[in-house]
C-alpha cells in the first residue's frame, strides 16, 4: 500500500518503551508511553479526543506463529486503563474482538466474548465495537451483538452512526458475502468482504443528514483492492467523497498496520494487538481532532503516531509527523 507512514513516531525510543512496559504492569501511570504533551484538567477545554484499538483476538488458546492469544486480556486492559487517564470522549474497536478454539466449540468461543467484552467494560466512557470477521467465525452476527453494548445504539444494529463533540461517526459493517447474506458461524470466505446496497443506502441518507465534519470506521480495508479489502470498496470510497464531509477512515483487519490518502480523506490502519508476545507488542491509539479538521493520531507501544492534515480532494498529499 503507497504512503505508509514511519513504523512509529521518531520522539518515542524502543527503550522509552520498555520502561513504560514495566511501569504500567506495575501499576503506575500510563502517560508516558505516548508523545503526548500532559493532559489538560478539564476535558471541555481541549479539543475531541478518542481511542481506537482492533484485532484482540482473545481466546483462551496456545499461540499460533505470531498471535499469542491469552496476552490479549491483558493488552487490552492497558489500553483501557490508558484511555481512562487520558480521559478521551469515547473509546472503539475495530474488530476481531474474540477468537476461538480449533476445532471450535461455540460455548466457549461466547465465553471468550464475555471475557474480552468485561475487560472493555472498565473505559469509564463512550463504547463502541466493529464487526470483524473474526467475530462470526463461530458465533452469529445476532450473538456477538447480544453480548456487547455500544453506548446509545440499539443492541441489534451492526451499521450505525452517533455523533460526540460536533464529530459524526459512522461505524460500516462489511461481513457480508457477495450473495447479500450474513458472515455466520464461519460460514464466509474472509476475503469475500462487501457492503450491501442498502447499507450504502442508509449511508448516503447519513451522511447527508448529517452535521459537520465526520469519520468512518470499518475493519476491513477501503483504500485498495486484493484480499484484505472490501470487494466493493471503490464504490463506498466514492460515496464518501462526495459527501464532503468525511475527513478520515480507520480500520484494523491488516494486523501490520498501513496508511494511505486518496482524494482528500486519509485512511489509517492500526495494527493489530494480537501480534508479538508482551506488553511492548501492544497497540493503540489515541486520535485528536483540532478546530481546522487535522488529525493527531498518537501510538502506543508499536502503534504509529502521525498528523492527519486536512486538505482537499486536489491538494497534496500529506506527510507524517510526530503528534
Amino acid at each position: 500500500m503507497s504512503n505508509k507512514t514511519n513504523s512509529h513516531c521518531a520522539g518515542i525510543s524502543r527503550r522509552a518503551l520498555l520502561r513504560s512496559a514495566a511501569a504500567a504492569f506495575a501499576g503506575t501511570t500510563l502517560g508516558s508511553l505516548s508523545c503526548t504533551p500532559g493532559n489538560l484538567s478539564v476535558r471541555s477545554r481541549r479539543p475531541l479526543r478518542f481511542g481506537i484499538v482492533t484485532d484482540c483476538h482473545y481466546a483462551d488458546a496456545d499461540p499460533a506463529g505470531t498471535r499469542f492469544y491469552r496476552e490479549s486480556l491483558g493488552k487490552l486492559s492497558e489500553c483501557v486503563a490508558q484511555m481512562n487517564a487520558e480521559g478521551v470522549d469515547f473509546l472503539i474497536e475495530l474488530g476481531d474482538f474474540k477468537d476461538q478454539d480449533r476445532p471450535p466449540v461455540e460455548r466457549r468461543t461466547l465465553e471468550y466474548l464475555r471475557m474480552v467484552e468485561g475487560v472493555f467494560r472498565g473505559f469509564d466512557g463512550r463504547r463502541y465495537h466493529v464487526l470483524g470477521n473474526h467475530d462470526m467465525d463461530s458465533l452469529s452476527k445476532l450473538q456477538f451483538l447480544e453480548n456487547v453494548e455500544n453506548t446509545g445504539v440499539d443492541r441489534m444494529r451492526s451499521y450505525y452512526s452517533f455523533d460526540v463533540r460536533g464529530l459524526h461517526c459512522v461505524v460500516l459493517d462489511a461481513n457480508y458475502r457477495a450473495d447479500g447474506s450474513d458472515y455466520d458461524h464461519g460460514d464466509f470466505d474472509w476475503t469475500d468482504a462487501n457492503i450491501l446496497p442498502r447499507e450504502l443506502d442508509w449511508l448516503r441518507r447519513d451522511l447527508a443528514r448529517s452535521h459537520g465534519p465526520a469519520v468512518v470506521f470499518i475493519h476491513q480495508l477501503l483504500d485498495g483492492t486484493g484480499s484484505v479489502y472490501v470487494k466493493n470498496a471503490a464504490e463506498v470510497r466514492r460515496l464518501l467523497g462526495e459527501s464532503g464531509k468525511v475527513l478520515a477512515v480507520f480500520q484494523g483487519h491488516h494486523h501490520e498496520g498501513a496508511y494511505s490518502h486518496l482524494d482528500g480523506i486519509h485512511y489509517y490502519t492500526l495494527k493489530a494487538v494480537i501480534e508479538g508476545r508482551g506488553p511492548e507488542d501492544n497497540s493503540y491509539a489515541i486520535v485528536e481532532m483540532h478546530r481546522d479538521g487535522n488529525l493527531i493520531v498518537t501510538g502506543y507501544r508499536k502503534a504509529t503516531s502521525t498528523e492527519l492534515t486536512h486538505v482537499s480532494a486536489t491538494a497534496a498529499k500529506p506527510s507524517p509527523s510526530c503528534a
